[in-house]
């Protein structure tokens, strides 16, 4: 049986490859998944959990012997409620499938990654994920209104509430919500959509060091409040790359060490783009940017958003890559980035290694490569030394999963790991669910 799986349900984005499952499940329900996990259960059989396959971090890869469930036949928009903006879906809908049926019913749901036409609404979730609208709209966590999971030993547990409000006990859909599927399956939804937003105005600027990022992004905030969508940073080596690869115009003066991407959006009909020339305006004078470009047609806007976007193929460019996103605090930033540079350039001078990210929500994000296999875990290990007494995180928004399980503890406490552990032994005592994620 081993040979009849596809390759394809093997890796992820990650590359990692860990062995081959006995047995490939692709549900169309959710009973069909507790039967699964029952029949699996009884067996003593390891569950990994599979949806769009477009982690960084390795936790939808099996191993030898796995039972792979993968939900992307679980893909029904199943009802939008088109006065109160909530929609309830099956967890293998894809993301740009959830924001084209919200779009259709005159409603917006703001979660929106570079994956967005691979990843699932369901991973999105069981990661937490966040993307390039956090800034203005939270993360995942903050458009899901309820969820339906099936438990370890088979069993379904009903939350698909479409409150925004409810404070009878403990609010059950945040146990499962970025618990990387080590809990429970999150097999639908019921999301929280937004009105849709104005028509966007986009302008890249240029900086001269990161400490001019972070006070732009006050200016901006300051000035803009809640028009402010966007603000996402690339080193000037990214740009030349990405514009290079993409084939896109390179608006940022080589001169500039750093260039961000800023959205602004108001209400529908609502124009924005004389606010955030005056903002920008302002930034010149007062010398907190060096240059800026603003979009004057739709195309300008796409090709800067390409810029931005070209994640997928500057990491086959690149690999074999290390990926990392980083939170960190915005006061500690420039300095965290500075020695994460040297080291790397130090260490491994023949590699690339390009950073970027959404400093508005504290989030930076290192694509460094070619590495060879034996060097990896050295690079991990030079990153993640540097977020030591930082306050930050190994995993802003891609997970933990395999690849980043070795160094939870820089960035979770004694105390914190073993609660996490008491909540598997609790939901899965049997540890079938997603084994070896997160923790041991």
């Amino acid at each position: 049986m081993k040979k009849t799986i596809d390759e394809r349900f093997l890796t992820d984005w990650s590359g990692l490859r860990r062995g081959v499952p006995d047995e490939l499940h692709r549900p169309t329900n959710t009973d069909e998944v507790a039967d699964i996990v029952r029949r699996s259960r009884s067996n003593q059989r390891r569950i990994t959990v599979q949806g769009g396959l477009t982690g960084l971090a390795g936790g939808a890869v099996p191993a030898d012997g796995d039972v792979v469930i993968n939900l992307e036949r679980m893909n029904q928009i199943e009802d939008v409620d088109h006065v109160e903006g909530v929609m309830r879906v099956q967890a293998g809908a894809k993301l740009e499938e959830v924001q084209n049926a919200a779009a259709a019913s005159g409603w917006y749901f703001p979660v929106d990654l570079g994956a967005r036409g691979s990843c699932q609404i369901g991973g999105n979730a069981a990661t937490n994920a966040g993307g390039e609208r956090v800034l203005r709209y939270g993360t995942m966590r903050d458009s899901v209104l309820g969820v339906e999971v099936v438990l370890a030993d088979g069993s379904v547990l009903d939350s698909l509430t479409c409150l925004v409000k409810n404070s009878a006990g403990v609010d059950l859909r945040f146990l499962f919500i970025g618990s990387e599927g080590t809990l429970g399956i999150i097999t639908r939804l019921v999301l929280k959509l937004q009105p849709p937003p104005g028509p966007a105005a986009v302008a890249i600027a240029g900086l001269p060091d990161m400490e001019s990022l972070a006070k732009l992004l006050r200016h901006l905030k300051q000035t803009m409040g809640s028009m402010l969508h966007a603000y996402e940073f690339m080193s000037r080596r990214f740009v030349e790359l990405s514009a290079s690869i993409s084939g896109v115009r390179n608006p940022v003066d080589p001169a500039v060490s750093w260039a961000v991407l800023i959205e602004a959006r108001g209400v529908r009909g609502q124009v924005v783009e004389e606010s955030l020339q005056a903002s920008l305006q302002l930034a010149l004078e007062t010398s907190l940017i060096r240059d800026c470009t603003i979009a004057t047609s739709l195309a300008d806007v796409e090709a800067f958003w390409r810029l931005r976007q070209s994640i997928p193929e500057l990491l086959a460019y690149m690999k074999p890559t290390v990926n990392f996103d980083c939170g960190v605090p915005l006061k500690h930033i420039a300095g965290f980035v500075e020695r994460v540079d040297d080291r790397m350039r130090e260490h491994f001078p023949r590699a690339e290694h390009l950073f970027f990210g959404h400093l508005g929500d504290n989030n930076i994000h290192l694509a460094t490569g070619p590495h060879r296999e034996e060097d990896m875990h050295r690079v991990d290990e030079i990153v993640y030394q540097e977020l030591r007494g930082l306050q930050g995180t190994i995993s802003a928004e891609h997970g933990i999963g395999f690849i980043k399980k070795p160094f939870l503890a820089q960035t979770r406490n004694t105390g914190q790991i073993e609660l996490l552990r008491k909540l598997k032994q609790a939901l899965d005592p049997q540890h079938l669910l997603n084994p070896g994620r997160v923790i041991d």
